[in-house]
C-alpha cells in the first residue's frame, strides 16, 4: 500500500496546475502505453482529453484552434463530392479527433517539467517496440501474443515486415523507424541530462544503443537520416564547433560510398569504410536500381499533382489515392508518400496550406520564443517535431493512429511553449 501510495505521488508529480489529478495521470498512461496498445492508450487519453477540455477558455479565443474549424469544415464538405464517400468519411477518423486533442492535451504540457516527464513516459513505451523489434529478427518471436483477456495484442511477424526489416509492434518497418525516431531525441535527453545517477545514464544508455540498433535494422532511410538530423539539434549549438563537422564528414563519406557519379577508385575506397547495408540500401542495391518508375515516390507525386490540378479546392476525398492510382498506373498505393500533396489531392488545395502552414508555424514560432534552443528536454521536444514532420515529406506514418496521437501530442506541446521569464534581479 505504501509503494502505490509512493508510485501514485510520482505520477502526480509536475502536474500542471490546469490539470486534473486524475487527468495527469491518465495522460501519463496513455503516452506510456500508446506504443504497446492503442486501445487501452486510447481510453487513457480519451479520458484525459475530456477531463482537460472542462472549464477552459473558448476554443475559438486561439486562433490556431481557428485554422482547425475551418480545415475540419472544408474536410467535411469534401466528403459530400468524393471518389468513395464511404472511405471519404471513415478518413475524416485520421483528422477530426486529433484537432479536438491538440486543444485538450495543451493543459498536460504547458510547463517544462509537464513536458520533460510526458518525453520520458514516451521513451519508456518505447522499449518494448525494440525489444519485439529485435526478438522478432534475432530470436524469431511471433504472435500474436496476449495479456489482459485480449486487451493488449501483440501481431508481431517472425523475421520483420517487410522479411528481414525490424518493425515489432507496428505493422511495418518504416512506421517501426518513425515512432522509434520521435522517440530518439527525448532518449538523448535522457542520456546526456546531468541530474541523474550512473546507474539511472547506464539504463538510458543500454535503451539509447539499443534504439539507434533497432533503427538501423528497420531499413528505413527516412528514419536513418532522422537519426542524425536529432542529434545537433538536441545537443544545442554549444556543441556544433565539433559535433557539425563530424557529422558532415560522416555524410561526406556516405556520399562518396553512393553517389552515382563519383569516381570509382574513391567509391570502392568509401564503401570500404561504410558498412554495405547502408550504402547498399540507399543505392537500392537488392533491384539493381532498375525498380518499376510506378512504384517509385516520383511517379506518386507525379499523379497526385495531377489530381490536384483536376480537383483543387476540395480534393478527392480520403483514400481516394489507394483507389484511381492502380487505375492509372496498374500498381497499388495507399497514399503519394507525402504529406502535403496527400492533404491538397485528398482535401484541397486550402485544406493543404491551412494545415502544412499551421504546422510550420507552431515549429517557427516556438523555435523564436527559443525552445529549439532553449532547456535540454525542451530542444529536444522540438527536435522530435521537426523530426517528425520531416518524415512526412517522403512518407506518411501518421496514418498509423499511435504516430499521429503522438504528433499532434508533440504540436500541442509547441503551442503551449512561452519563452521563460526573465530573473527576477534581470
Amino acid at each position: 500500500m505504501i509503494r502505490l501510495s509512493a508510485l501514485d505521488d510520482r505520477l502526480l508529480a509536475h502536474r500542471p496546475a490546469a490539470a486534473t489529478p486524475l487527468g495527469w495521470r491518465c495522460f501519463q498512461l496513455g503516452m506510456f502505453l500508446l506504443a504497446s496498445s492503442a486501445l487501452l492508450a486510447g481510453l487513457a487519453l480519451l479520458l484525459a482529453l475530456i477531463l482537460g477540455s472542462r472549464g477552459r477558455r473558448p476554443v475559438l479565443e486561439d486562433r490556431a484552434n481557428g485554422v482547425l474549424l475551418a480545415a475540419a469544415v472544408l474536410m467535411v464538405l469534401g466528403c459530400f463530392r468524393a471518389a468513395s464517400n464511404e472511405l471519404a468519411w471513415l478518413g475524416m477518423g485520421n483528422w477530426l479527433p486529433f484537432f479536438w486533442g491538440f486543444w485538450g492535451f495543451q493543459v498536460y504540457l504547458g510547463t517544462p517539467g509537464a513536458r520533460r516527464r510526458v518525453a520520458l513516459a514516451v521513451v519508456a513505451g518505447t522499449v518494448p517496440v525494440i525489444l519485439t523489434g529485435l526478438g522478432q529478427l534475432w530470436w524469431g518471436w511471433s504472435g500474436p501474443f496476449q495479456w489482459l483477456g485480449g486487451l493488449i495484442i501483440w501481431h508481431i511477424k517472425a523475421g520483420g515486415n517487410p522479411p528481414q526489416r525490424l518493425a515489432g509492434l507496428f505493422d511495418y518497418a518504416n512506421i517501426a523507424g518513425a515512432w522509434m525516431v520521435l522517440a530518439w531525441p527525448f532518449t538523448l535527453a535522457a542520456l546526456v541530462e546531468t541530474r541523474q545517477g550512473w546507474r539511472r545514464r547506464g539504463v538510458v544508455l543500454v535503451i539509447a544503443a539499443a534504439l539507434v540498433a533497432a533503427v538501423f535494422l528497420t531499413d528505413s532511410r527516412n528514419a536513418w537520416g532522422a537519426l542524425m538530423l536529432a542529434v545537433p539539434l538536441v545537443a544545442g549549438p554549444g556543441s556544433w564547433v565539433w559535433l557539425l563537422p563530424v557529422l558532415l564528414v560522416v555524410l561526406a563519406v556516405i556520399g562518396l560510398a553512393t553517389l552515382p557519379w563519383v569516381p570509382a577508385a574513391p567509391q570502392e575506397l568509401a564503401r570500404h569504410l561504410v558498412p554495405e547495408a547502408i550504402w547498399g540500401r540507399l543505392i537500392d542495391l537488392d533491384s539493381g536500381g532498375q525498380r518499376p518508375l510506378a512504384i517509385t515516390r516520383l511517379a506518386q507525386w507525379q499523379v497526385a499533382l495531377g489530381l490536384i490540378a483536376e480537383r483543387p479546392w476540395l480534393g478527392w476525398g480520403a483514400a481516394a489515392f489507394s483507389i484511381i492510382y492502380p487505375m492509372r498506373t496498374g500498381f497499388w498505393h495507399g497514399h503519394p508518400h507525402n504529406l502535403p500533396i496527400d492533404l491538397a489531392m485528398s482535401h484541397g488545395v486550402p485544406v493543404a496550406v491551412l494545415i502544412v502552414g499551421l504546422v510550420l508555424w507552431l515549429l517557427g514560432r516556438a523555435g523564436w520564443l527559443g525552445m529549439a534552443g532553449g532547456s535540454l528536454f525542451d530542444r529536444a521536444w522540438w527536435a522530435a517535431t521537426l523530426v517528425l514532420v520531416a518524415l512526412h515529406a517522403t512518407d506518411i506514418p501518421l496514418y498509423d493512429s499511435r504516430v499521429n496521437v503522438a504528433g499532434w501530442v508533440l504540436l500541442a506541446g509547441l503551442r503551449c511553449y512561452r519563452q521563460p521569464a526573465p530573473p527576477a534581479d534581470a
